[in-house]
């Protein structure tokens, strides 16, 4: 998390229009993919998921996709592939400790989409 001081400072630049992104695109660059919240939610609300379930959880998205933007998540440190010595192999994907800190991170934006959403 962040400390109360990086929060003023980032706070601070955005007042004197010098807000920089920089910090930000990489992660940016990821979540932006078409499913990828959703997939990082999902996984989080339930702690670990198989490919297959997260393919019935998301009407629509197709196995190339998913397999895709697990493959990013795992690459950005977001989530965990553990696979198991089981015939036939056994794979799950769960969050890492990163993924839960972003989970946390949203919520302030989740709950400003909520209210923007319930004045329409």
């Amino acid at each position: 998390m962040m400390k109360e001081s990086e929060t003023n400072s980032i706070k601070e630049g955005l007042k004197e229009g010098k807000l920089c992104l920089c910090p930000v695109k990489g992660i940016i660059d990821v979540l932006s993919k078409k499913w990828t919240l959703l997939v990082i939610v999902a996984i989080g609300n339930h702690k670990s998921m198989r490919f297959n379930k997260i393919m019935e959880h998301f009407e629509g998205i197709n196995p190339k996709t998913l397999s895709d933007r697990l493959k990013e998540l795992e690459n950005a440190n977001l989530i965990i592939r553990e696979a198991f010595p089981e015939v036939p192999l056994r794979v799950e994907y769960s969050l890492s400790k990163d993924g839960e800190e972003l989970i946390e991170a949203i919520i302030p934006l989740m709950d400003w989409a909520t209210k923007k959403d319930a004045q329409k």
